[in-house]
């Protein structure tokens, strides 16, 4: 691709990979960025979340790309969020000086603006003076396309047929191989700018000058103070919940309404293991988690942009089927996402192999029927009322729902070891037909009540019987089983078994004797139940924050508030969480994940709510 001086050719240097957790985000609504603590962008796909990567050194520190802007000297570094904000701050603290960097990525209603998805990198020296480096080094096509490099009139600009980057600064550049670089001095009160826009068509090169970076600046500050203002969480962990929904607006399509699960790729469950998959896409269970986690505290418009989205793409109408549905879609609503693995880049510190796409898009999950329709009737609640059409769709899910829940799948967890008669399923489609007698009740729409009523009922006494083991004393994985998992944790918390019932208190006791290490959660056991993938995991960290809620329904408030504070102290350094935790106290999996932070919201508003 070149003959640039990769990090294991320079003199003295060593091949660089950040761990999972030394990574901050920032982000534009339609992708984002990973920048590591050393200044350092590791993850970038332009121009949306599951376009190719253009920086991916945290998949492959060779051959992946980046973006590297730092001091030039020893330094050391530490990393906060501008308050309130998604502008992230990397501050070097060097002999003769403090400097930080600036990063983020402005929000444009404008469609040529949005277009070029600028991403700006602000360089300022508060204190004494200090030298930078930067080298900017994109590798698109997730490394595997090479690119061409021209300097035109202090631009740098890296074409392929498929892309091109601009990048403009207020210092000079200069062309090594295929990457542009710089070198340059800031005294105290000085600053640089950088910024990379993706051009081509109306979108043209264009400098951004110290004035426009400060202005950008401004603008994007009071652009997520401006969302933020409408949260109505005042507990006591305001600033964690904060951090949570500012990251879940992150992994927000704009265009679509669309929610990514995570927006990375193939970061590992276990380091050297295989666990390692593509999160980029709209998962509907996530998608409407999120949906709750944000009507939780007042975000009425995401809600009603992922309900617009379902309307578009998932329910039944313009000769779309009610069901099976498809569990994941991609953030433009494409329902083809084949699974690919990419043998050219090693991994995260060799974890391999790295996916794009999602083999799992074509799995039968039926508890995403269950996940959908909560977030719709609790969307009909708290935000608006649906409309006659909506609820002719969701009438037709139901119906779908009756007729075919009682077969096995491959459950929350995507199991790749054979479909199961899961309890979490049963559980969701429970939850899907009892949440629409509910509106059907409420607003007196039409429906098939006795039909629904019988199969809810049906449901409910299948789990009771088949899903309870009188062995362990508790309810169990999947039917006539008895291997526990943390899935069932929901029971309570979707109002299918009263939180105090002995059977559950039970239940809530065999998990905790056998999942649970320090307030951390395990999915399962895979020895005890093979889900076709060799290797271990973490903890898992939504499953965490389901086991405190579980505990305060339960009743057990002080031993969920001790499980709580513990679980916050494995976020990183600005609170941000992966999908799982490794017994040393690592983040696993794709980052941040969805998942993890919709649950945390959940927790910390009832916890807060049980405390008074």
């Amino acid at each position: 691709m070149g003959g640039s001086a990769t990090d294991e050719e320079r003199p003295g240097s060593a091949p660089r990979c950040l761990p999972i957790a030394e990574h901050g985000l920032i982000g534009d609504l339609r992708s984002v960025a990973l920048v590591g603590t050393d200044g350092t962008i590791d993850w970038y796909c332009c121009p949306s979340f599951d376009a190719p990567s253009v920086f991916a050194s945290i998949l492959d520190a060779k051959r992946g790309g980046c973006f590297e802007l730092a001091a030039a000297v020893p330094a050391t570094t530490k990393q906060f969020y501008f308050p309130d904000t998604n502008v992230l701050i990397t501050r070097f603290f060097t002999e003769d000086g403090v400097g930080e960097v600036q990063d983020f990525m402005p929000i444009s209603g404008e469609k040529v603006e949005a277009d070029r998805h600028r991403l700006i990198r602000r360089v300022v020296c508060v204190r004494g003076s200090i030298p930078f480096s930067v080298r900017v080094a994109p590798r698109f096509e997730y490394g595997a396309r090479p690119h061409t490099l021209r300097m035109i009139s202090g631009v740098a600009l890296f074409q392929t047929a498929a892309l091109s980057l601009a990048l403009t600064a207020t210092v000079p550049m200069e062309a090594d191989g295929p990457d542009a670089r710089a070198d340059f001095k800031l005294a105290e009160g000085e600053s640089a700018v950088f910024a990379l826009d993706q051009v081509g068509g109306e979108v043209q090169p264009r400098g951004c000058a110290r004035l426009e970076a400060e202005e950008q600046f401004t603008t994007t500050v009071a652009y997520w103070r401006r969302w933020l203002s409408a949260s109505k969480y005042r507990g006591r962990w305001r600033e964690m919940v904060h951090r949570s929904a500012l990251t879940l607006k992150l992994l927000t399509y704009a265009p679509t309404g669309a929610m990514v699960a995570a927006p990375t790729t193939s970061l590992p469950e276990e380091l050297g293991g295989v666990r390692n998959w593509d999160y980029r896409y709209m998962w509907v269970r996530d998608a409407a988690f999120c949906v709750y986690a944000l009507l939780r505290l007042g975000f009425t418009g995401e809600a009603e942009a992922f309900m617009e989205f379902v309307t578009r793409h998932v329910s039944p109408g313009d000769g779309k089927p009610s069901g099976p549905l498809q569990i994941m879609y991609g953030i433009d609503g494409r329902t083809d996402l084949p699974e690919a693995e990419l043998d050219h880049l090693e991994g995260h510190r060799g974890s391999a192999p790295v996916r794009v796409g999602n083999g799992a898009a074509e799995q039968l999950q039926l508890d995403i029927y269950g996940a959908l329709i909560d977030s719709i009737y609790l969307y009909d609640k708290w935000a608006k009322p649906i409309s006659s059409d909506q609820w002719d769709d969701l009438c037709a899910l139901v119906d779908w729902v009756c007729e075919h829940w009682d077969q096995p799948d491959e459950g929350i967890w995507e199991t790749r070891g054979g479909r199961k008669n899961f309890l979490y399923s049963r559980l969701m489609c429970w939850v899907a037909i009892e949440r629409a007698i509910r509106m059907a009740n409420r607003r007196g729409l039409p429906a098939d009540l006795p039909r629904w009523r019988q199969c809810r009922d049906t449901i409910y006494r299948r789990i009771m019987s088949r899903g309870w083991s009188e062995s362990r004393q508790a309810f169990v994985q999947h039917e006539d089983g008895d291997v526990l998992d943390a899935a069932v944790l929901m029971m309570p918390l979707t109002k299918f078994i009263a939180p105090t019932d002995p059977k559950w208190l039970s239940t809530l006791d065999a998990l905790t004797h056998d999942l649970v290490s320090d307030s951390l959660v395990y999915r399962y056991d895979p020895t005890a139940s093979p889900d076709g993938l060799r290797g271990d995991e973490g903890t898992f960290s939504i499953c965490s924050f389901w086991y405190v809620e579980a505990m305060v329904h339960a009743g057990r408030i002080d031993e969920a508030r001790l499980a709580f504070e513990k679980m916050l102290t494995y976020a990183n350094h600005l609170g941000l969480y992966a999908e799982e935790i490794s017994h040393t106290g690592e983040q696993q999996g794709n980052f941040p994940q969805a998942f993890t932070h919709l649950s945390l919201i959940s927790a910390a508003f009832n916890l807060d709510r049980a405390l008074g």
